[in-house]
Protein backbone atom coordinates (compact mmCIF):
# COMPACT_ATOMS: atom_id res chain seq x y z
CA UNK A 1 0.00 0.00 0.00
CA UNK A 2 1.32 2.85 -1.07
CA UNK A 3 1.43 6.55 1.32
CA UNK A 4 -1.34 8.28 -0.78
CA UNK A 5 -3.49 5.24 -0.72
CA UNK A 6 -3.00 4.74 3.38
CA UNK A 7 -3.83 8.24 4.13
CA UNK A 8 -6.77 8.28 1.85
CA UNK A 9 -8.24 5.62 4.01
CA UNK A 10 -7.55 7.02 6.98
CA UNK A 11 -9.44 9.80 6.08
CA UNK A 12 -12.52 7.80 5.03
CA UNK A 13 -12.60 5.81 8.49
CA UNK A 14 -12.57 9.13 10.60
CA UNK A 15 -15.05 10.58 8.71
CA UNK A 16 -17.28 7.49 8.93
CA UNK A 17 -16.82 7.73 12.60
CA UNK A 18 -17.71 11.48 12.66
CA UNK A 19 -21.08 10.96 11.06
CA UNK A 20 -21.57 8.08 13.51
CA UNK A 21 -20.90 9.76 16.40
CA UNK A 22 -23.29 13.07 15.15
CA UNK A 23 -26.08 10.96 13.73
CA UNK A 24 -26.02 7.52 15.53
CA UNK A 25 -28.35 9.12 18.86
CA UNK A 26 -31.32 9.98 16.50
CA UNK A 27 -33.09 13.48 15.16
CA UNK A 28 -34.36 15.62 18.64
CA UNK A 29 -38.19 17.22 18.66
CA UNK A 30 -38.92 20.73 18.36
CA UNK A 31 -38.46 22.39 20.83
CA UNK A 32 -41.23 23.17 23.64
CA UNK A 33 -43.01 26.65 22.76
CA UNK A 34 -42.77 29.31 26.09
CA UNK A 35 -45.47 30.10 27.63
CA UNK A 36 -47.04 33.19 26.00
CA UNK A 37 -47.02 36.56 27.89
CA UNK A 38 -50.60 38.11 28.48
CA UNK A 39 -52.02 40.70 30.67
CA UNK A 40 -54.96 39.53 32.93
CA UNK A 41 -57.75 40.91 34.64
CA UNK A 42 -59.41 39.44 38.06
CA UNK A 43 -63.74 39.28 37.85
CA UNK A 44 -65.34 41.61 40.59
CA UNK A 45 -68.63 42.86 40.54
CA UNK A 46 -69.48 46.70 41.09
CA UNK A 47 -72.07 48.98 40.59
CA UNK A 48 -73.87 50.02 37.26
CA UNK A 49 -76.62 51.37 35.75
CA UNK A 50 -77.43 49.62 32.16
CA UNK A 51 -79.95 51.02 29.53
CA UNK A 52 -81.39 50.68 26.47
CA UNK A 53 -81.26 53.74 24.50
CA UNK A 54 -84.00 54.67 21.66
CA UNK A 55 -84.49 57.39 19.15
CA UNK A 56 -87.47 59.02 20.51
CA UNK A 57 -89.21 62.44 19.33
CA UNK A 58 -91.50 64.93 22.01
CA UNK A 59 -94.72 65.28 21.17
CA UNK A 60 -98.18 67.67 22.82
CA UNK A 61 -100.38 65.74 24.69
CA UNK A 62 -102.91 67.75 23.03
CA UNK A 63 -102.34 69.76 19.42
CA UNK A 64 -104.48 71.38 16.75
CA UNK A 65 -104.13 73.45 13.82
CA UNK A 66 -106.49 75.97 13.75
CA UNK A 67 -108.27 76.44 10.68
CA UNK A 68 -110.95 78.74 8.89
CA UNK A 69 -114.49 77.38 8.80
CA UNK A 70 -116.09 80.13 7.58
CA UNK A 71 -115.14 82.87 4.46
CA UNK A 72 -113.79 86.54 4.92
CA UNK A 73 -111.03 88.54 5.19
CA UNK A 74 -109.15 88.41 8.80
CA UNK A 75 -110.16 91.69 10.31
CA UNK A 76 -108.47 91.10 14.18
CA UNK A 77 -105.75 89.03 15.20
CA UNK A 78 -105.74 89.02 18.92
CA UNK A 79 -102.70 86.89 20.37
CA UNK A 80 -99.00 87.29 19.53
CA UNK A 81 -97.00 84.62 18.33
CA UNK A 82 -95.88 81.97 20.57
CA UNK A 83 -98.06 83.55 23.89
CA UNK A 84 -99.84 81.14 26.18
CA UNK A 85 -103.49 81.15 25.54
CA UNK A 86 -106.89 79.82 27.70
CA UNK A 87 -109.33 77.39 26.77
CA UNK A 88 -111.98 79.83 24.67
CA UNK A 89 -109.86 82.87 24.60
CA UNK A 90 -110.28 84.55 21.18
CA UNK A 91 -107.58 84.20 18.57
CA UNK A 92 -108.57 85.54 14.68
CA UNK A 93 -111.28 87.67 13.84
CA UNK A 94 -113.13 87.09 10.06
CA UNK A 95 -115.38 90.06 8.95
CA UNK A 96 -118.49 89.61 10.45
CA UNK A 97 -120.55 91.79 8.92
CA UNK A 98 -122.05 89.38 6.16
CA UNK A 99 -122.34 87.04 8.61
CA UNK A 100 -124.26 89.57 11.14
CA UNK A 101 -126.61 90.70 8.50
CA UNK A 102 -127.31 87.44 7.50
CA UNK A 103 -128.02 86.30 11.32
CA UNK A 104 -130.67 89.83 11.43
CA UNK A 105 -132.15 88.73 7.91
CA UNK A 106 -133.32 85.31 9.76
CA UNK A 107 -134.65 86.54 12.88
CA UNK A 108 -136.46 88.68 11.05
CA UNK A 109 -137.87 85.98 8.81
CA UNK A 110 -138.51 83.73 11.94
CA UNK A 111 -140.58 86.86 13.53
CA UNK A 112 -142.38 87.08 10.38
CA UNK A 113 -142.81 83.25 9.99
CA UNK A 114 -144.45 83.37 13.93
CA UNK A 115 -146.49 85.98 13.20
CA UNK A 116 -147.64 84.25 10.15
CA UNK A 117 -148.32 81.17 12.08
CA UNK A 118 -150.27 83.44 15.25
CA UNK A 119 -152.70 84.55 12.61
CA UNK A 120 -153.29 81.14 11.21
CA UNK A 121 -154.07 79.64 14.59
CA UNK A 122 -156.24 81.77 15.15
CA UNK A 123 -158.08 81.49 12.05
CA UNK A 124 -158.24 77.99 13.22
CA UNK A 125 -159.58 78.59 16.48
CA UNK A 126 -162.46 81.04 15.14
CA UNK A 127 -163.43 78.51 12.09
CA UNK A 128 -163.88 75.69 14.45
CA UNK A 129 -166.08 77.42 17.10
CA UNK A 130 -168.38 78.03 13.80
CA UNK A 131 -168.18 74.29 12.78
CA UNK A 132 -169.31 73.51 15.70
CA UNK A 133 -172.36 75.18 15.59
CA UNK A 134 -172.32 74.42 11.73
CA UNK A 135 -172.19 78.43 10.43
CA UNK A 136 -169.27 77.10 8.15
CA UNK A 137 -168.56 75.11 5.19
CA UNK A 138 -166.31 72.24 6.18
CA UNK A 139 -164.10 72.94 3.36
CA UNK A 140 -162.93 76.40 4.77
CA UNK A 141 -161.91 74.75 8.15
CA UNK A 142 -159.95 72.16 6.82
CA UNK A 143 -157.93 74.85 3.89
CA UNK A 144 -157.04 77.05 7.27
CA UNK A 145 -156.06 73.56 9.14
CA UNK A 146 -153.87 73.39 6.16
CA UNK A 147 -152.58 77.07 6.03
CA UNK A 148 -151.87 76.30 9.61
CA UNK A 149 -148.95 72.88 9.20
CA UNK A 150 -147.32 75.24 6.44
CA UNK A 151 -147.19 78.00 8.77
CA UNK A 152 -145.96 75.66 11.39
CA UNK A 153 -143.26 74.44 8.61
CA UNK A 154 -142.38 78.21 7.99
CA UNK A 155 -141.41 78.64 11.84
CA UNK A 156 -139.26 75.60 11.86
CA UNK A 157 -137.38 76.81 8.90
CA UNK A 158 -136.85 79.72 9.78
CA UNK A 159 -135.64 78.61 13.04
CA UNK A 160 -132.94 76.44 11.03
CA UNK A 161 -131.85 79.03 9.30
CA UNK A 162 -131.23 81.60 12.19
CA UNK A 163 -129.53 78.52 13.63
CA UNK A 164 -127.10 77.97 10.39
CA UNK A 165 -126.56 82.16 10.98
CA UNK A 166 -125.93 81.93 14.48
CA UNK A 167 -123.37 79.18 14.02
CA UNK A 168 -121.74 81.12 10.58
CA UNK A 169 -121.32 84.14 12.99
CA UNK A 170 -119.68 82.00 16.27
CA UNK A 171 -117.38 81.06 13.39
CA UNK A 172 -116.36 84.40 12.58
CA UNK A 173 -114.57 84.34 15.83
CA UNK A 174 -111.84 81.85 16.27
CA UNK A 175 -111.25 80.80 20.17
CA UNK A 176 -108.76 78.62 21.44
CA UNK A 177 -110.03 75.09 22.16
CA UNK A 178 -107.72 74.53 25.59
CA UNK A 179 -105.23 75.78 26.93
CA UNK A 180 -101.58 75.74 25.93
CA UNK A 181 -99.46 77.71 24.07
CA UNK A 182 -99.86 79.18 20.20
CA UNK A 183 -97.47 78.74 17.29
CA UNK A 184 -96.39 81.77 15.02
CA UNK A 185 -99.02 82.93 12.84
CA UNK A 186 -99.02 81.83 9.20
CA UNK A 187 -101.42 84.97 8.13
CA UNK A 188 -101.83 88.69 8.96
CA UNK A 189 -104.75 91.16 9.21
CA UNK A 190 -106.54 91.55 5.47
CA UNK A 191 -105.75 88.15 4.21
CA UNK A 192 -108.49 86.22 2.52
CA UNK A 193 -109.87 82.88 4.07
CA UNK A 194 -111.72 80.09 2.93
CA UNK A 195 -113.53 77.20 5.16
CA UNK A 196 -110.58 75.08 5.56
CA UNK A 197 -108.00 77.47 4.11
CA UNK A 198 -105.58 78.34 4.74
CA UNK A 199 -103.18 77.01 8.30
CA UNK A 200 -104.02 79.90 10.38
CA UNK A 201 -101.96 78.60 13.39
CA UNK A 202 -101.38 75.24 15.48
CA UNK A 203 -101.86 75.32 19.52
CA UNK A 204 -100.09 72.78 21.64
CA UNK A 205 -101.41 72.09 25.27
CA UNK A 206 -99.51 73.14 28.06
CA UNK A 207 -98.16 70.52 30.75
CA UNK A 208 -97.12 67.26 30.72
CA UNK A 209 -95.85 65.98 27.11
CA UNK A 210 -95.23 62.63 25.34
CA UNK A 211 -92.03 61.03 24.11
CA UNK A 212 -92.71 58.61 21.26
CA UNK A 213 -90.35 55.47 20.37
CA UNK A 214 -90.85 52.34 18.62
CA UNK A 215 -89.51 48.72 20.16
CA UNK A 216 -89.03 46.13 18.03
CA UNK A 217 -91.74 42.37 18.31
CA UNK A 218 -89.06 40.76 20.98
CA UNK A 219 -89.26 44.00 23.31
CA UNK A 220 -92.94 43.48 23.72
CA UNK A 221 -93.26 40.85 26.48
CA UNK A 222 -90.50 43.34 28.21
CA UNK A 223 -92.71 46.28 27.86
CA UNK A 224 -95.92 44.80 28.76
CA UNK A 225 -94.68 43.49 32.02
CA UNK A 226 -93.24 47.31 32.71
CA UNK A 227 -97.11 48.38 31.79
CA UNK A 228 -98.91 45.93 34.08
CA UNK A 229 -96.15 46.62 36.96
CA UNK A 230 -96.71 49.47 39.70
CA UNK A 231 -93.65 48.57 41.57
CA UNK A 232 -90.91 50.64 39.53
CA UNK A 233 -87.99 52.62 40.31
CA UNK A 234 -88.62 56.00 39.32
CA UNK A 235 -85.77 56.83 36.78
CA UNK A 236 -86.95 53.52 35.37
CA UNK A 237 -87.19 56.53 31.67
CA UNK A 238 -84.96 59.15 31.30
CA UNK A 239 -84.15 61.43 28.54
CA UNK A 240 -80.95 62.84 27.33
CA UNK A 241 -81.52 65.63 25.11
CA UNK A 242 -79.31 66.73 22.10
CA UNK A 243 -76.49 68.57 23.83
CA UNK A 244 -75.88 65.49 25.94
CA UNK A 245 -77.87 66.63 29.25
CA UNK A 246 -80.43 64.55 31.17
CA UNK A 247 -83.53 65.52 31.77
CA UNK A 248 -84.30 66.89 34.83
CA UNK A 249 -87.43 65.06 35.56
CA UNK A 250 -87.74 61.07 34.84
CA UNK A 251 -90.79 60.19 32.57
CA UNK A 252 -93.56 57.25 33.03
CA UNK A 253 -94.85 54.80 30.91
CA UNK A 254 -98.12 55.83 29.23
CA UNK A 255 -99.40 53.95 26.46
CA UNK A 256 -98.23 50.79 23.61
CA UNK A 257 -99.98 50.70 20.55
CA UNK A 258 -102.17 48.23 19.68
CA UNK A 259 -100.37 45.97 17.08
CA UNK A 260 -97.17 45.83 15.78
CA UNK A 261 -96.63 47.44 11.67
CA UNK A 262 -96.86 44.78 9.49
CA UNK A 263 -94.27 46.09 7.14
CA UNK A 264 -91.80 47.67 10.14
CA UNK A 265 -92.38 44.47 12.35
CA UNK A 266 -92.06 47.69 15.54
CA UNK A 267 -94.51 48.31 17.84
CA UNK A 268 -95.25 52.28 18.93
CA UNK A 269 -94.49 53.36 22.50
CA UNK A 270 -95.08 56.56 24.46
CA UNK A 271 -93.49 57.76 27.65
CA UNK A 272 -95.32 61.19 29.74
CA UNK A 273 -92.45 63.39 30.91
CA UNK A 274 -93.72 66.68 33.08
CA UNK A 275 -92.39 69.82 31.44
CA UNK A 276 -92.96 72.49 34.04
CA UNK A 277 -90.10 74.58 32.75
CA UNK A 278 -91.13 74.42 29.36
CA UNK A 279 -87.86 73.17 28.17
CA UNK A 280 -89.64 69.69 26.02
CA UNK A 281 -90.81 71.66 23.04
CA UNK A 282 -92.81 69.48 20.56
CA UNK A 283 -91.20 68.28 17.56
CA UNK A 284 -87.88 67.87 19.12
CA UNK A 285 -85.51 65.02 18.92
CA UNK A 286 -83.87 62.85 22.11
CA UNK A 287 -82.73 59.71 23.47
CA UNK A 288 -85.21 57.92 25.61
CA UNK A 289 -82.78 55.54 28.25
CA UNK A 290 -84.85 52.67 30.01
CA UNK A 291 -82.59 50.85 32.65
CA UNK A 292 -82.62 47.21 32.03
CA UNK A 293 -81.22 44.12 33.97
CA UNK A 294 -77.98 45.37 34.10
CA UNK A 295 -78.56 47.66 37.42
CA UNK A 296 -76.88 47.10 40.80
CA UNK A 297 -74.17 45.41 41.28
CA UNK A 298 -72.63 43.39 38.14
CA UNK A 299 -69.92 41.61 37.22
CA UNK A 300 -67.79 43.63 34.55
CA UNK A 301 -65.21 43.05 32.83
CA UNK A 302 -63.17 45.12 29.83
CA UNK A 303 -64.99 44.47 26.10
CA UNK A 304 -61.27 44.07 24.80
CA UNK A 305 -61.31 40.65 26.74
CA UNK A 306 -64.25 39.23 24.43
CA UNK A 307 -63.84 37.45 20.98
CA UNK A 308 -66.29 37.14 19.05
CA UNK A 309 -66.90 33.57 16.60
CA UNK A 310 -69.90 32.29 15.14
CA UNK A 311 -72.10 34.73 16.83
CA UNK A 312 -70.72 33.30 20.42
CA UNK A 313 -68.53 35.60 22.65
CA UNK A 314 -66.13 33.92 24.61
CA UNK A 315 -62.85 34.61 26.90
CA UNK A 316 -59.93 32.91 28.36
CA UNK A 317 -59.95 32.14 31.99
CA UNK A 318 -56.55 31.55 33.47
CA UNK A 319 -56.52 28.42 35.61
CA UNK A 320 -54.10 28.06 38.87
CA UNK A 321 -51.54 25.81 36.95
CA UNK A 322 -51.38 29.07 34.45
CA UNK A 323 -53.09 27.31 31.25
CA UNK A 324 -56.46 28.81 29.78
CA UNK A 325 -59.53 27.90 28.80
CA UNK A 326 -62.16 29.18 26.48
CA UNK A 327 -65.23 30.13 28.65
CA UNK A 328 -68.72 31.08 26.50
CA UNK A 329 -70.62 34.45 27.75
CA UNK A 330 -73.75 36.24 28.09
CA UNK A 331 -73.00 39.88 27.39
CA UNK A 332 -75.47 42.72 28.69
CA UNK A 333 -75.19 46.40 28.34
CA UNK A 334 -71.74 47.91 26.72
CA UNK A 335 -70.52 50.84 29.43
CA UNK A 336 -68.10 52.79 28.09
CA UNK A 337 -64.65 50.32 27.40
CA UNK A 338 -66.60 47.67 29.25
CA UNK A 339 -68.97 45.09 29.29
CA UNK A 340 -71.62 43.66 31.71
CA UNK A 341 -72.04 39.63 31.86
CA UNK A 342 -74.68 38.17 32.68
CA UNK A 343 -73.49 34.54 32.18
CA UNK A 344 -70.67 32.57 32.13
CA UNK A 345 -67.96 33.63 34.67
CA UNK A 346 -68.32 33.68 38.02
CA UNK A 347 -66.89 36.71 40.48
CA UNK A 348 -62.86 35.97 41.79
CA UNK A 349 -61.82 34.57 38.51
CA UNK A 350 -59.02 35.89 36.05
CA UNK A 351 -59.14 36.40 32.43
CA UNK A 352 -56.85 36.96 30.00
CA UNK A 353 -56.95 40.79 28.22
CA UNK A 354 -54.24 41.19 26.09
CA UNK A 355 -51.86 38.61 24.40
CA UNK A 356 -55.31 36.75 23.11
CA UNK A 357 -54.04 36.33 19.22
CA UNK A 358 -51.33 33.93 20.79
CA UNK A 359 -53.72 31.83 22.50
CA UNK A 360 -54.95 28.45 22.31
CA UNK A 361 -57.25 26.16 24.51
CA UNK A 362 -54.80 24.69 27.25
CA UNK A 363 -52.20 26.85 26.63
CA UNK A 364 -49.40 28.00 28.90
CA UNK A 365 -49.14 31.51 30.01
CA UNK A 366 -46.85 33.90 31.99
CA UNK A 367 -48.44 36.82 33.52
CA UNK A 368 -46.82 39.81 32.81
Amino acid sequence: MNKHNFFSLIGSISLTALIASCGGSGNPGPAAMPPAAVTVFQVNPKPVTGVDTYPATVVAASEVEIRPQVSGYITQIFVQDGQEVTKGQRLYEIDRSKYQAARNQAAATLASAKANLARVQKDVERYERLDEKQAIAKQVLDNAKAELLAAEAQVQAAEAQITSANTDLSYSVITAPFAGRIGISQVRIGAQVSPGQPLLNTISSSGPVQVDFVINEREIPRFTRLMNNSDLPDSLFTLQLSDRSVYTFPGKLKSMDRAVGRQSGTLNVRVEFPNPEGILVPGMTATLQVLNQDYGDQLVIPYKAVTEQMGEYFVYVVAQDSTVSQKTLQLGTVIGPDVVVRGGLNSGQTIVVDGIQKLRQGAKVRIQ
